[in-house]
């Protein structure tokens, strides 16, 4: 389901602008008796799409949780947009779809959003409100199908509902768990170009999360993640250079190569 608890924020509380959109470290997570994410640090810079890449299984969900504050067993530091995660101002600076966003079927694409956004924000006049589902059918480019049943939305359009949901309210930071899943790659394209756009549009911050090593080349900054660790936090450039390979996806299978090399070379000295 998607997360759709941005409250009231505390309007008088200091605004630490300065901070990345998220920093980590010596961070770990626990999932009932696993340690899912175990010591990672890394860094989300403000106005950019950062891809969280790695194969399933590998904790990104678990991660992006922490994040938007409903991880429970969290150690270390973990700060976003300055505060801690979690804090109660937060709610209304962070829009998150989840991997099962909720679409209501029966109702239209603007019922919809009218729904969510009066919940998110209950005390705002109807007219607002409105005011704020218009600009959000414009940016995801369903204005024409305002009026449709969610029923009769293709996969793509389904997808642009969900992240039209997560921009009420003008989050900075979207938090977006394998939003193309089930997408062909047309779709995904496009839904990663409305990534770019809100991005360099809003200033906003795009964290969103994938297991398609392609999507990686259409990032900003890349976290690489295996196995609860990250293994690299850089450009797609950076890693490309450094590794000495063609695509973000050499990158990533040569350094679980070498991960896996420095861990057995560990077993065998200790």
């Amino acid at each position: 389901m998607m997360n759709i608890s941005r409250g009231d924020a505390d309007a008088d509380a200091p605004d630490p602008g300065a901070a990345p959109a998220v920093r980590a470290e010596g961070l770990s997570v626990v999932r009932g008796t696993r340690t899912v994410v175990r010591g990672i640090r890394f860094v989300v810079p403000r106005g950019q799409v950062t891809g969280l890449l790695g194969p399933s299984g590998c904790g990104k969900t678990t991660l992006m949780r922490a994040i938007v504050g409903t991880q429970a067993k969290v150690t270390g530091t973990l700060e976003v947009l300055g505060r801690p995660a979690g804090h109660p101002t937060l709610r209304t600076r962070i829009g998150y779809v989840t991997q099962d966003p909720s679409v209501y079927d029966d109702l239209s694409v603007r019922q919809n959003l009218d729904y969510f956004a009066a919940i998110l924000a209950p005390g705002i006049p109807a007219h607002d409100r409105r005011q704020d589902v218009d600009r959000v059918l414009a940016e995801v480019d369903l204005t024409s199908r305002a009026d449709a049943l969610a029923r009769n939305l293709s996969g793509g359009q389904r997808s642009r509902v969900s992240l039209a949901v997560s921009l009420l309210g003008r989050p900075e930071l979207l938090v977006l768990d394998e939003p193309t899943v089930g997408l062909d790659p047309v779709l995904r394209r496009d839904l990663w170009s409305l990534f770019h756009r809100i991005a360099a549009e809003r200033g906003a911050t795009l964290l969103v999360s994938s297991h398609v090593m392609d999507e990686a080349e259409r990032c900003h900054r890349l976290l690489l993640m295996r196995e609860g660790e990250i293994l690299a936090d850089d450009t797609p450039d950076a890693l490309r250079t450094r590794t000495g390979s063609a695509t973000v996806e050499e990158a990533f299978l040569h350094l679980v190569d070498k991960a896996a090399a420095a861990a057995r070379t560990k077993e065998t000295t200790a």
